[in-house]
């Protein structure tokens, strides 16, 4: 994809999560949500494991898993339908997308900037800490504008990128 265009992309899925932002404030029933919608509708297990094609001590597996974390996504989509439900699957972030790209390539400029002024520091041309915040800014942006493909490999923190040369 052209990186004039990920910006684009990358506000167009920030929209569509910030409808998603709501459901962060929903806590999860501690028996589980297939439990609580069984229960909910007045339906016991044997008749959920019949309508799931299962045991009905598979139902209270399968509630239990669910608890604990261990229940897969096609096991919960299937549930979901034998209750006449639907699955909603996502990942929501717990900021912005652009905020987090933003805030990686501020910790690159940072690791630059720190790296930079190291050597500096060693031949006595150490820069003022206002010099180095307004570096470390336009090293930023300087990220952002390439937003390089290792962007987010932590171990090339202090790797230069092809940005622009301010001289």
């Amino acid at each position: 994809m052209q990186k004039r265009y990920r910006w684009l992309m990358l506000h167009q899925f920030d929209q569509t999560l910030s409808q998603l932002k709501s459901l962060l404030n929903l806590p999860s029933p501690s028996s589980g949500w297939i439990r609580a919608i069984r229960e909910s509708l007045g339906m016991s297990a044997k008749q959920l494991a019949k309508r799931l094609g299962v045991s009905p001590p598979r139902i209270t597996r399968l509630e239990a898993d669910e608890a604990e974390g261990r229940v897969t996504l096609n096991t919960l989509r299937r549930s979901a339908e034998a209750l006449d439900c639907v699955l909603v699957y996502g990942l929501v972030p717990r900021t912005s997308l652009e905020q987090m790209v933003k805030q990686q390539a501020r910790k690159v400029a940072q690791a630059q900037v720190q790296y930079v002024s190291h050597s500096m520091q060693l031949e006595a041309q150490k820069l003022s800490e206002a010099l180095l915040q307004q570096e470390v800014e336009a090293v930023t942006e300087d990220v952002l504008k390439a937003w390089p493909r290792n962007l987010w490999d932590e171990d090339d923190a202090t790797r230069r990128y092809n940005t622009t040369d301010r001289g």
